[in-house]
Formats: structure tokens, C-alpha cells, sequence
């Protein structure tokens, strides 16, 4: 097993655009269902 050195934990990055894209997509469906539960539209069939 490796030790990872000061400089080379000060270089690691994490998250990128992964965190991004989970957040929007939690905060749009938490939209989409407040939306829903609010105004609920009937099916047009």
C-alpha cells in the first residue's frame, strides 16, 4: 500500500461535474413533485 505524500493529497481533486449534475437533478425532481402534488394535471386520455 502506497502513503500518499502531503503535496499529493493537496492534488487530488474530487467531485467535478458529477456533483453538480446530481444536485440539479435532485432539486428538479423535488420541483417536479411539489409541482405535481400542487397542481395536479389530469392524463388527456
Amino acid at each position: 500500500m502506497h502513503t500518499l505524500t502531503k503535496k499529493e493529497l493537496e492534488n487530488i481533486n474530487g467531485g467535478g461535474y458529477g456533483l453538480y449534475l446530481v444536485i440539479s437533478g435532485i432539486i428538479v425532481f423535488v420541483i417536479g413533485a411539489v409541482d405535481g402534488y400542487l397542481r395536479p394535471l389530469k392524463c388527456n386520455r
